[in-house]
């Protein structure tokens, strides 16, 4: 279809503007490159540097743990074997707790001195010699006066010797008692021994036990301590992460914005055009609607940045978070 006589100068015109304008090559690097790629926020850059930093920053922690925990082990292994100990004390004591008067007395004998009988015959003898000395003494008082031999001086010497047996047995009798006495209280004091021994024994284990205790505790103070470290740098790493990610998508949002301002710019003249020729094809009847240029991307620069940031800052939740170790 041929143009009419009124359009034919303007589509001249159109012509040399549309050779004149694709003969002129677009300069694509005005909208296009790394420069419209937002880098790595400061805050991105800090997260980054904290979990790097933080791995295998727990180990201390656990290390200190299990110290302890093995001291706690040999610790509480100890308290059983002092606890053990005491056994043999507390035997022995049984062992000095007659329950019969007949078994009392033998273990009484038990705690006797070996000297005893010894103490005893050497004292008796020595009355016996004092006891034979006041006897001649008296016989030499009744031969000064001239009753030796007489009846009154007879009677004199029974009573004498009568006293004397009195005596002797009281002395005897008191030094048996007197050692008897002394052994009680030597048996009576072994026993206390034996059963301060085993309750020695025993508040020496419950010592050793509550240290145990502690060790196992401070394990579990250690281990609490590597779990608080671990969540509060992760905590740290996703806040940081998650605002650096947001700065960096509204960064990102404006450089997209300035991307396709470039890109309209660089094509401006070219859609004009397209206008132009639109118009011209409509008046000559033909009416062709000629193709939109690119222009740049139709979603919201900003909304696109903003939901990559949201994803991206929620990834550090996941990458730099750390198990818990839980102490049961």
């Amino acid at each position: 279809m041929a143009l009419p006589d009124y359009l034919q100068d303007t589509a001249k015109d159109f012509a040399k503007q549309l050779t004149a304008t694709t003969a002129v090559p677009i300069d694509t690097t005005k909208f296009t490159g790394r420069q419209f790629v937002g880098t790595e926020d400061p805050l991105q850059t800090q997260a980054i540097g904290i979990a790097q930093q933080g791995v295998g920053s727990y180990s201390p922690f656990l290390t200190a743990a299990q110290a302890a925990g093995t001291q706690g082990e040999a610790t509480l292994g100890t308290a059983a074997t002092t606890l053990g100990g005491a056994q043999q004390f507390l035997t022995g004591a049984q062992g000095l707790a007659p329950t019969t008067g007949a078994a009392a007395q033998t273990l009484t004998q038990d705690f006797m001195s070996p000297y005893q009988q010894q103490v005893i015959d050497t004292t008796l003898t020595e009355f016996d010699r004092n006891r034979a000395i006041q006897e001649q003494s008296i016989r030499d008082q009744q031969a000064q006066i001239g009753v030796l031999g007489a009846g009154r001086a007879g009677v004199q010497l029974a009573e004498y010797g009568s006293g004397a047996d009195r005596e002797r047995a009281l002395l005897q009798a008191g030094l048996l008692q007197q050692g008897f006495g002394q052994a009680q209280q030597s048996a009576q004091q072994a026993l206390a021994n034996q059963l301060g021994l085993a309750g020695a024994q025993q508040q020496f284990s419950g010592a050793q036990q509550g240290l145990a205790g502690q060790q196992f505790g401070q394990a579990g103070f250690q281990t609490g301590l590597s779990n608080f470290e671990a969540a509060s740098r992760a905590a740290d790493i996703q806040a940081l992460g998650g605002l650096g990610s947001l700065r960096q998508g509204i960064s990102q949002a404006q450089l997209s914005a300035d991307q396709q301002a470039a890109q309209s710019e660089a094509f401006e003249a070219q859609q004009r055009l397209q206008q132009y020729g639109a118009g011209l094809g409509q008046l000559a009847g033909f009416g062709a609607v000629a193709p939109q240029l690119p222009t740049g991307a139709e979603t919201s620069a900003l909304d696109k940045a903003l939901g990559t940031a949201l994803g991206v800052g929620g990834l550090y939740a996941k990458i730099f978070a750390k198990p818990q170790i839980v102490v049961r």
